[in-house]
């Protein structure tokens, strides 16, 4: 019997064979999407093209190259968990907690909570976690019984050999390997939700390292080695990469342990900066992202690739030593670093390339932020969220096609680290309703050496004009008194519960 005469007498074949004929072409027309998203970095760490750079980063300058760089992008928060988490749902952290999880803390995420992983894994996408994780998992499911609070860091008090779940898997991944988290236990390879390596030994006191830090105590696998973490992660991300079929969309989620403390650059690293170890351990991140793209073009998928380099807080706060010693300023032209209120503390380096769409070398320094992926990635592949999914996120289509849309963008910006302690960003305008944007103390040579302010504990508030001032010199809050109660209230309703993102009709 011939085909035709088959698909006469059996006409629902038709459709049938129409969609197996199309199917590899529509998944293709998905792009793939690849995050890359490094551990405490400030703007200043990427060198941008500046040949005087005290850091050479030439793998994220040909990405810049090659797409769009933002000028004003944002993490949700100061510190790690808490950006990662408003990274993937497209919600401030701020909603539900403002710290980090702690060794053996449990997941952050409620069961049923939307992920830009369960979203392009409805749509067909295989999805990919590596590397640090930082947002908890159930370890209740895997420690012995009657364990007090104490003995939860000693390795007797887990069966290592069983699966664990409340991690990337749960949260829309397919996959998974990394390390959990640097400097917290367990140190051991985690693959998927098993334990590759087991920790048997129990760490008391880290060894010293190259650039400094130290570890959690708790337990640690015997072969564990923490240079080992950086190459081996990103050489498990390149094999994944390369185990993908171009008729089938991936999204690549790639977390670097660095360079967050502690500093572990490996030896054929060492003073390729002129920042210390500290910038070694950048140059090193920088290498594995060539990696990443080189895997990328080695496989064919660059011109269908949305590539996007970022990070999930500023630098670590020895970013004042690296000032004093070699003259280098993690943050820029931004007054202070991580945890901190201040610029310096959420203003991230964002590069987006996407061939095609996005035109090479072009620039935005319109206010964006990491919970705006979600409603990116949204209408790219045609999911129409719930309006109670991604709440925070606006679509960033419009800049990165160059098209012509109302500016800004977003109608303002909530930054936050600390309970209780918000920054909210309007246009060229920033409010900061506490004392201080810094965390911690500023150093004497620090504020000195960029003519800088503290301000007293009875300070009621800050506010800042960053188009003249982008360094935060000029408190401003007594000034405009108008602006800053308008700018308060909006802050206020938002944290009351009203979504920054507006309602999207269905």
């Amino acid at each position: 019997m011939s085909i035709p005469t088959v698909i006469t007498r059996h006409p629902h074949l038709i459709f049938l064979l129409l969609w197996l004929a199309h199917a590899p072409a529509i998944a293709s027309a998905l792009p793939n999407i690849v995050i890359l998203y490094a551990d405490d970095m400030g703007v200043g760490d990427v060198s941008f093209g500046d040949r005087n750079a005290k850091i050479q980063t030439p793998n994220i300058d040909r990405l810049a190259s090659r797409g769009m760089t933002f000028s004003d992008g944002h993490s949700s928060s100061g510190i790690c968990t808490p950006s990662r988490f408003a990274l993937l749902t497209g919600q401030h952290h701020w909603r539900r907690f403002h710290g980090i999880v702690g060794a053996f803390g449990k997941s952050v995420f409620d069961p049923g909570d939307f992920t830009i992983a369960k979203m392009l894994k409805q749509h067909g996408y295989k999805t990919g976690c590596f590397g640090k994780w930082h947002l908890g998992w159930d370890w209740d499911s895997i420690r012995e019984p009657n364990i007090s609070q104490k003995e939860r860091v000693k390795a007797t008090s887990y069966d290592w050999t069983q699966s664990f779940p409340g991690g990337p898997l749960d949260q829309g991944f397919d996959r998974y390997f990394g390390d959990g988290t640097i400097n917290f236990p367990p140190y051991c390879w985690i693959d998927n939700d098993r334990f590759q390596t087991i920790p048997t030994k129990q760490v008391i006191k880290s060894r010293p390292l190259a650039g400094g830090g130290s570890f959690r105590p708790g337990p640690m696998a015997e072969t564990w080695n923490p240079y080992a973490i950086l190459p081996t992660v990103s050489k498990k991300t390149v094999e994944w990469i390369g185990e993908q079929k171009g008729d089938n969309p991936f999204f690549a989620y790639f977390a670097f342990n660095s360079p967050h403390y502690p500093i572990v650059p490996n030896k054929a690293f060492h003073g390729k900066s002129e920042a210390g170890f500290y910038g070694d351990f950048v140059v090193e991140t920088d290498a594995m992202v060539g990696k990443i793209l080189n895997a990328l073009e080695q496989k064919g998928f660059t011109e269908n690739t949305i590539v996007i380099f970022t990070a999930d807080n500023g630098a670590e706060n020895l970013a004042f030593d690296r000032l004093k010693k070699f003259n280098h300023w993690s943050s820029g032209n931004y007054r202070g670093v991580k945890r901190d209120l201040y610029e310096g503390g959420h203003r991230v380096p964002l590069i987006i390339k996407w061939p095609r769409q996005i035109k090479a070398g072009s620039h935005s320094d319109e206010v964006v932020s990491q919970v705006d992926f979600t409603a990116t990635f949204a209408e790219i592949i045609g999911y129409r969220l719930k309006n109670d999914e991604a709440i925070d996120s606006y679509s960033l289509l419009p800049i990165l096609k160059g098209e012509n849309f109302e500016t800004p963008l977003r109608v303002a910006t909530v930054q936050n680290t600390n309970k209780g302690e918000y920054a909210l960003r309007q246009g060229d305008w920033v409010l900061i309703n506490t004392a201080s944007g810094a965390t911690r103390k500023e150093p004497a040579s620090y504020l000195q050496h960029f003519g800088l302010s503290s301000y007293p504990k009875d300070t009621p508030g800050l506010l800042y004009y960053l188009k003249d001032d982008p360094g935060q010199k000029n408190n401003r809050y007594q000034e405009e008194p108008e602006r800053v109660a308008s700018m308060l209230e909006l802050l206020n309703r938002y944290i009351a519960g009203e979504r920054c993102a507006p309602i999207r009709t269905q």
